[in-house]
């Protein structure tokens, strides 16, 4: 067992390219890198080093039904690489007892940029996250206690706290601070777009146009190089009977926040359909339909959509050319990332790159 999780420790810090050290309780230090020309993250690394055996802990509970009740729904059921980690082709996933949950999954991807988390801002710390899908009846149904008390049952759990903490004891905080240990390095910045943008490659037509339409008529709310601003605005969105979801309101508690979410990011958008807070939208199309026919100016209705966005069919198809250049299918097929277990898989490193 040791010398699989040594040859784990190894793997993970080749594949993030970069050495590593000896840290705090002989744990193996791993660097976050900011990819070039975007903004310091707002994760603050001191409260939570990053290592690789808080990483690979943090990835076996991201996979592990047993934060669930009925041990059926990991982090990962909701949460799917493939589909840039939220739900391909569902509105709402499924939950605990043949439930559902009551938005779209959002997917996840640098979080480490993020202040707030949810579709309505309603967790404010990346650490404090993963007790929300874990408690909620209509997702994984569990208490915390009842995790903790299964993973302390565990050996190979009690191990893992031992090497990314320093011993054995399992408490929320330091589960939780694993998972983010994890979903934090999920840095999407290698796509097409990102190529471009360091000079390796270049835009066909259609790309190059729809580059143009963006940067007139989507980046007030979509910025680059993140492709949203993270702010809550009113899109003119009529309000679902069934869910009856008000948006930020349910926050704050302010009438002026009726129907406000979180701006999306567009990266990866090309595989995260269905789109918007309760996955209304089943294609890229049928947005941009919405926004240039059917936005309801409400008195909350955001100012820049009030009078929807004007968009011919050509600029649609250009549009949507360049979307798919926002799509990182490195990211999307990382092993870092995948189930434990999957490096077994992976042809071993050359001896001469491990330090």
């Amino acid at each position: 067992m040791k010398i699989i999780t040594a040859i784990i420790i190894v793997f993970i810090a080749l594949a993030f390219g970069t050495s590593w050290v000896v840290a705090v309780n002989n744990t193996h230090a791993i660097k976050f890198v900011v990819p070039k020309g975007w903004p310091q993250p707002v994760y603050d690394f001191k409260q939570n080093p990053l290592t690789a055996e808080g990483f690979e802990l943090g990835r076996k509970l991201f996979y592990d039904g047993r934060l669930s009740k009925d041990g059926n729904f990991a982090c990962a059921s909701c949460h799917q690489q493939f589909a840039a980690f939220t739900t391909y082709d569902h509105n709402l996933s499924h939950g605990f007892n043949n439930s559902f949950t009551r938005r779209n999954a959002p997917p996840l991807f640098n979080l480490a940029w993020q202040k707030e988390f949810m579709w309505d801002g309603g967790i404010n710390h990346l650490d404090l996250q993963p007790l929300a899908p874990i408690t909620d009846a209509n997702e994984m149904a569990e208490t915390i206690q009842n995790v903790l008390n299964k993973l302390k049952k565990d050996t190979a759990y009690r191990r893992m706290f031992k090497a990314a903490f320093g011993d054995e004891n399992i408490t929320t905080q330091r589960m939780t601070k694993a998972i983010s240990q994890f979903v934090v390095m999920m840095v999407s910045a290698n796509s097409k777009y990102d190529k471009v943008m360091r000079g390796e490659d270049s835009f066909n037509l259609p790309q190059r146009l729809g580059y143009e339409i963006f940067k007139r008529k989507c980046i007030n709310c979509h910025t680059e190089p993140m492709f949203t601003d993270y702010s809550y605005r009113n899109a003119g969105l009529t309000t679902d009977d069934y869910l009856a979801d008000i948006g930020r309101m349910k926050i704050t508690n302010k009438p002026a926040d009726s129907m406000k979410f979180k701006v999306p990011s567009l990266r990866n958008a090309a595989v995260t359909a269905p789109y918007g807070h309760d996955g209304r939208f089943v294609s890229l199309l049928s947005v941009m339909n919405f926004y240039r026919n059917d936005v309801v100016n409400y008195s909350t209705t955001d100012s820049l959509l009030k009078h929807g966005i004007p968009l011919s069919n050509f600029e649609i198809g250009q549009l949507t050319a360049f979307i798919y250049t926002l799509t990182d299918s490195s990211f999307l097929k990382d092993p870092r990332f995948a189930p434990p277990g999957f490096e077994n898989r992976m042809p071993a490193p050359p001896a001469e790159h491990v330090h």
